[in-house]
């Protein structure tokens, strides 16, 4: 029986329709409203007659008590679908996907159809109470002791060696309160070591599009697509990855557009597509530049476009004339006739847009990749464009929105960075005295210092100490919802988790950091294990035994309800920080209580307190995030949209009138989930923008320019847009700065703000504005940005690479190619660490290891799993679906190795790992190419870790994790690891 489906219409079988009746192409939403079915899970719906299926109510059932109907949305992918959580007296007893969501419309893939069984029954394998290593097993602890015991290790840590020796490992799992919590959390214990999963991810997009055009985000969504002519997958598997955002690829598609696949595999994303066309792995920027190639020489490009909106563009096409096609084939695999018929194909479908995820961004030179993506769609005019843009599809549920207000190493939340004048904005906002701030770190200057990323988290614990650049190295580190076998180097990874003083782990589950700190030291190893470590693990609860926001790839938020209370004796991850707060000496500033006002209040849960996440966005979040436009997004106007999913249009998210009949908000103009920015405070009601720089609409309707954050020249060229080149409706119609309270005075428009206005306003620029008022009057009043109007950079300066070039991948296949396109040189600081570069590429070539390794090494996801693996590894139904580790081998690679489909083989790497998989003999992947999915965990080259496991924890599916044999690699500017090119031999087991 369905219970969530909320229309008051009558019931209406599909046997009632006239079957002559020609439709056009709907969607899943439309369908099923029409039709009046709503499915059930698992589809038990389409076994029944249609006579059978109606509405679906929450009501409840005599006997059994109250039934509620909770809305959240899935912890899994960042397509951000929504569920309906039944509960019955405080149980939950089923789920239906939210056919009214313009989202997901009305479907879930496999790990959101079983969501509801992750952990909530008593025999899951959650972690349920804190617990404690002694003598290399789980004991149970009480919670106090546990906080007593961390406590005390970590104020002797702080005495003895400051607070830059602890590691804060954050988590993209977190919403957005949580997430913006722990960064506030972690500068007032005093250090930046603090990051989390987009670092492994998706930091390279960040920082490459950010420095493109302004912001590092999706430009469209997925719904846009929808609009889109052709579509271009280059590194995305968004059929296993994103499997829900295909619903819009394929409308895309019904509708006409072209899709084209380039991808060292064949992926279920290409089975859908009109053309594959399999790229050597690490190729990209040639394959882009070689697509380049084609369209400067036929005239394909946006000159116009290029003219009015475009810095620099001169230089990427004087890079493109290298690319011939014979060299785009020497060093990609693809021939010229194959890159053409992309060019031709992006270029005579316009709007056409190009969609990314870790396929381009895991790289040594991923920046690099990415900029070069945005210099395609530049060229071509793509961007700012309904249809176009860059969709990039980001990880896990909420790592977009960690990204944009969590814990970053290398800023504050919203990106304004980590300088006097953001500490000071910051501090404002948080009701906190900057000098007692100050106090809290070590020195101004290691406040000011970008912290360690967590891709290197470890060698801050092993690295000499003379060679890192913070007085002491990390003694403490912290997992708050984060799996080590999500990252590259386990091998090493392992000795600096025996080095530690201290290792906590915060999470639903144990993950694979509870199993690899409990396992003894290989005794062939030569290091000396610290015997006075301490190891703590601390049950979280999870998203759905909470509330908050999450924000989608698209920049959409979410409002989440708490779906029932924490399980076991787990607690929320913001009750476990008011809890440390209390012990260390910080309650008061994580609450921002002083001088009579206090920004966050105290709920109880339970048995304890923690702050109200509510509070955190309205007070907090919504008070400071000027730049990014996280300020018009309040928990009433996003549970309003939550209410009324109905309202917005399935292509365009909007809103196109209705009220909320639980508050009376009118919803008329919003676009779903106020995607960011949503500029202003509330009262200004910015509807949100749907797609990122879109001059055809009035700000104050979405639209908006490229962002002057470079300044407005360079060697005597103006960086701001052309004359003509604007936002509808501007009142300046040509390029201009970013507003401040000096430029408001210039053009005459100071007066127009009220007097409370003008005194918090004075001195401060549209970023720094506590009223909003700044941002108020050139929006509202004037029709423009607040951020200025710009040219975007095809140059990006700063970068070690202005433009994109072609790097081989330290571990390189091609060692003939090493000499021609070398990486960058060793780099003795860098995110205060030491980290290699061409050293490494050259002995590689001199030891000949392409030789010793002849396989290339790639990994991805798969549906069934995400992450590390260790939650949806623990679902017992997701466990059936995928039992083993393995790695897909081409029928040749095999057959020259005596491999048979099924069996046992070993991987060897050049890190000297040893793991082991089961072979998976298919032509999905070339001759010189082998992939393994990365969210399998649990062994330890071919030992299973089951008995370090805490007692009944341990997930269904365990094997050998493919990054504890992942290869030394990072990106020039992000410290990004490499994943998707590295080296290996394969053998019988």
């Amino acid at each position: 029986m369905s219970l969530t489906r909320k229309s008051a219409a009558p019931k209406r079988s599909l046997a009632s329709r006239s079957p002559a009746v020609a439709v056009k192409t709907m969607d899943r939403r439309t369908f099923l409203k029409r039709s009046g079915v709503t499915l059930g899970a698992g589809a038990f719906a389409a076994q029944l007659p249609f006579s059978m299926i109606g509405k679906a109510q929450a009501e409840a059932i005599p006997g059994q008590g109250k039934i509620e109907v909770k809305r959240t949305v899935c912890t899994h992918c960042s397509v951000g679908c929504a569920v309906d959580a039944v509960v019955q007296n405080g149980v939950w007893v089923g789920q239906e996907p939210v056919f009214d969501s313009p989202i997901n419309l009305g479907s879930h893939c496999a790990k959101g159809a079983a969501v509801r069984d992750h952990g909530i029954t008593h025999d899951s394998r959650r972690l349920k109470y804190p617990m404690k290593l002694v003598n290399g097993k789980y004991q149970r602890i009480s919670w106090d002791e546990a906080l007593d015991g961390i406590t005390a290790k970590m104020m002797a840590i702080r005495k003895e060696s400051g607070p830059d020796a602890a590691y804060f490992v954050g988590s993209s799992k977190h919403g957005n309160e949580q997430a913006f919590l722990l960064r506030k959390f972690v500068s007032l214990w005093g250090t930046n070591n603090c990051d989390h999963q987009a670092r492994i991810c998706h930091s390279t997009t960040v920082a490459g599009v950010a420095n493109t055009w302004g912001y590092g985000a999706m430009t469209n969504s997925f719904n846009d697509e929808h609009n889109s002519k052709a579509l271009l997958f280059l590194g995305s598997n968004a059929a296993e990855a994103h499997p829900v955002s295909m619903l819009h690829t394929l409308h895309a598609k019904e509708h006409g557009a072209k899709i084209i696949v380039v991808d060292p595999r064949f992926t279920r994303t290409a089975a859908k597509a009109d053309y594959f066309y399999r790229i050597r792995s690490g190729t990209d920027i040639p394959f882009i530049y070689g697509m380049l190639h084609h369209i400067f020489a036929n005239g394909w490009e946006d000159r116009e476009y290029i003219a009015q909106r475009v810095y620099g563009m001169d230089k990427a096409r004087d890079e493109a004339k290298k690319w011939t096609p014979q060299a785009v084939q020497e060093v990609t695999g693809m021939a010229e006739e194959e890159v053409r018929t992309c060019a031709e194909i992006m270029a005579k479908n316009r709007p056409s847009t190009i969609i990314w995820a870790m396929g381009q961004t895991q790289h040594t030179n991923g920046n690099a990749v990415v900029r070069a993506s945005c210099i395609l769609q530049l060229a071509l005019g793509n961007v700012g464009v309904s249809g176009g843009g860059t969709n990039i599809y980001r990880g896990h549920d909420n790592v977009q929105g960690a990204t944009d207000v969590g814990p970053n190493a290398d800023s504050l939340p919203a990106y304004y960075g980590l300088t006097p004048a953001a500490w000071q904005h910051w501090a404002r906002v948080w009701n906190i005295d900057y000098d007692w701030l100050k106090g809290r770190y070590a020195s101004p200057a290691l406040m000011e210092k970008s912290g360690i990323p967590v891709s290197r988290w470890f060698d801050a614990v092993i690295e000499d100490n003379s060679h890192i650049d913070q007085p002491s190295n990390v003694r403490a580190t912290f997992y708050w919802g984060h799996a080590p076998n999500s990252q590259t180097r386990g091998l090493e990874m392992k000795p600096a988790m025996d080095k530690l003083d201290l290792l906590v782990v915060i999470d639903p589950f144990p993950s694979a950091t509870a199993a690899m700190a409990a396992m003894p030291k290989d005794p062939d190893a030569k290091y000396t294990p610290n015997p006075d470590r301490e190891v703590y693990l601390l049950p979280a609860a999870t998203q759905f035994e909470t509330e908050g926001s999450c924000t989608a790839s698209n920049r959409s938020l979410q409002w989440r309800e708490r779906v029932i209370e924490p399980l076991f004796d787990s607690r929320s991850d913001q009750a476990i920080m008011y809890a440390f707060a209390q012990k260390w000496g910080f309650a008061d500033q994580l609450l921002g209580r002083k001088a009579g006002r206090q920004n966050i209040r105290l709920v109880k849960v339970k048995n304890y307190e923690e702050p109200d996440l509510e509070d955190v966005l309205r007070n907090e979040i919504n008070r400071g995030a000027w730049t990014i436009g996280y300020t018009g997004q309040t928990p009433e106007r996003l549970q309003a949209h939550m209410r009324n999913m109905h309202l917005f249009d399935v292509k365009t998210l909007r809103a196109p009138g209705g009220r909320d009949a639980k508050t009376g908000y009118d919803l008329t103009g919003d676009y779903f989930g106020l995607p960011w920015p949503c500029y202003g405070t509330p009262e200004l009601k910015h509807p949100g923008t749907p797609n990122l720089y879109d001059t055809s609409k009035h700000v104050m309707d979405g639209g908006g320019n490229f962002r002057a954050n470079f300044g407005v020249e360079r060697d005597g060229v103006s960086l701001l847009a052309a004359d003509g080149s604007h936002s509808k409706g501007s009142d300046i119609t040509t390029g201009y700065p970013q507003f401040d309270s000096v430029l408001l005075k210039k053009l005459g428009w100071w007066n127009e703000l009220t007097a409370s206005e003008k005194s918090a306003a004075e001195g401060k620029t549209w970023a720094t504005d506590l009223s909003g008022g700044i941002i108020r009057v050139v929006m509202k009043n004037h029709g423009c940005s607040p951020f200025g109007n710009a040219r975007a950079r095809a140059v990006v300066w700063n970068f070690p690479d202005p433009i994109p070039v072609h790097r081989e991948a330290l571990y390189s296949p091609r060692p003939d190619l090493v000499a021609k396109y070398p990486t960058h040189d060793d780099v003795k600081v860098f995110w205060r660490l030491p980290t290699l570069f061409k050293s490494i590429q050259q002995k590689n070539v001199a030891d000949k290891i392409a030789e010793k390794f002849p396989l290339i090494l790639t990994s991805g996801r798969i549906v069934e799993y995400e992450g590390g693996g260790d939650e949806s590894r623990s679902n017992p139904w997701l466990a059936e679906l995928e039992q083993e580790a393995y790695v897909e081998i081409n029928p040749k690679a095999a057959a020259d190795r005596g491999i048979r489909n099924g069996e046992y083989v070993w991987m060897r790497t050049p890190t000297g790992a040893r793991l082991k998989f089961k072979a998976q003999i298919t032509p999905k992947v070339g001759a010189d190419t082998v992939f393994v999915p990365y969210s399998f965990g649990g062994w330890w080259q071919g030992v299973d870790l089951l008995p370090h496991y805490p007692e009944g924890s341990a997930p269904f599916v365990r094997g050998d994790a493919i990054n504890t044999g992942a290869t030394y690699g990072y990106d020039r500017v992000t410290m990004m690891q490499e994943t998707k090119t590295t080296l290996c031999q394969i053998e019988r087991a």
